[in-house]
């Protein structure tokens, strides 16, 4: 791993079936910096995201984290039973953090539906929810999969907020994005 960088990804490539997604791709985060994927569907983005995340294996080259990483997918990972005061404290005990997962939710903007069914939540208020767990432990690395995706103006401007203050005490994020970044971004990758 190369001094002060947070991620190192090098000659890396991904196959789906017999089509290459990508190849020899080379990728670094610093300290800070914030990049965005972009490319259309099934281009890899999100494969890209994976295998930084160590959940799937490149078919070639190798990647380096400095650190542990969040990873949030597009889809929220919330079961249909569980309240929004569940999923974050389930993880809070996983993580051993000391967070208090009732704070986040709110922060978060889940005042009302705090107890509600994740099977009866909006899609935003599932998104809030998931997002909440970047909040509950800091970890260097943020991996985010359409982070945006199904968020209102106050929740697209809350989680710009929270990537500012990331990168502002030295976190890197690596984005999926369709459309346009609700956040300064350092740099753009097209798949």
């Amino acid at each position: 791993m190369t001094d002060g960088l947070l991620i190192e990804a090098d000659g890396l490539g991904a196959v789906r079936g017999e089509r290459i997604l990508f190849s020899g791709l080379h990728l670094t985060v610093r300290p800070g910096e914030a990049i965005v994927l972009r490319g259309p569907n099934g281009s890899g983005k999100s494969t890209l995201l994976r295998i930084i995340a160590g959940l799937s294996q490149p078919a070639v080259g190798e990647v380096r984290l400095d650190g542990t990483h969040h990873w949030i997918g597009h889809r929220n990972a919330i079961k249909p039973h569980e309240t929004p005061r569940q999923h974050l404290q389930h993880w809070a005990r996983a993580w051993g953090s000391s967070a208090d997962p009732v704070e986040i939710a709110n922060r978060m903007g889940l005042e009302r539906p705090l107890d509600v069914a994740g099977r009866l939540l909006s899609a935003g208020q599932r998104r809030r929810t998931a997002l909440g767990r970047l909040l509950l432990s800091e970890r260097p690395v943020w991996l985010l999969d359409e982070p945006f995706t199904a968020l209102d103006t106050n929740g697209r401007a809350l989680l710009a907020e929270m990537m500012a203050t990331h990168r502002a005490t030295g976190g890197g994020i690596i984005a999926a994005l369709h459309g346009e970044a609700p956040f300064e971004a350092d740099r753009e990758m097209v798949l």
